[in-house]
């Protein structure tokens, strides 16, 4: 089995690490065009447990929630990204909104999301809380955030865009 499992393999996965003691932890998001800040949130969600497990949002469920123009890496590229990552152990596409039914299904031990969501948005945080589990929130690196780096690509093809006309008006 790859990193990159269905989900009915990420729940079989989720009871064998029950039976063996080992720390499930779970995080979820849309991971387009992965950047540092990424990489360095997934290495500490997989410090708090043994495995981690990645719900990933289909490319429709990213539209739904960020409008029309993103996703602007397709799913299947995104996920090929996230499991070449060390820290990840697994990712699972979901096509709903948001992951409530995977977390009620794989009942993690640690939930783990971004402290940019308060304690009271972090979708499964109580389910997780009233099954034993934990919810913890990582601190997000400074200036890293795909919004941002969508920004500074379009300014800087406007910038570029503006120097080729001067040049062509120079001529």
């Amino acid at each position: 089995m790859g990193k990159l499992v269905r989900f009915k393999e990420l729940v079989r996965f989720r009871r064998k690490a029950f039976r063996a003691g080992r720390k499930f932890v779970f995080t979820n998001g849309t991971f387009d065009i992965l950047h540092r800040g990424h990489v360095e949130y997934l290495s500490r969600a997989k410090g708090f447990g043994s495995v981690l497990a990645v719900g990933l949002n289909t490319d429709a469920s990213v539209r739904r929630i960020k409008g029309a123009g993103r996703p602007i890496n397709r799913a299947r590229d995104r996920a090929a990204v996230l499991a070449a990552l060390e820290s990840v152990d697994f990712v699972c596409l979901f096509r709903e909104d948001t992951p409530q039914a995977m977390i009620a299904r794989l009942k993690p031990d640690v939930l783990v999301k971004g402290a940019d969501w308060s304690a009271d948005q972090i979708i499964g945080s109580d389910f997780v809380k009233a099954h034993g589990g934990s919810v913890r929130r990582v601190r997000m690196t400074s200036g890293r955030s795909t919004t941002r780096l969508i920004e500074r690509i379009v300014q800087a093809q406007r910038t570029s865009s503006d120097s080729a006309k001067q040049q062509g008006q120079k001529r």
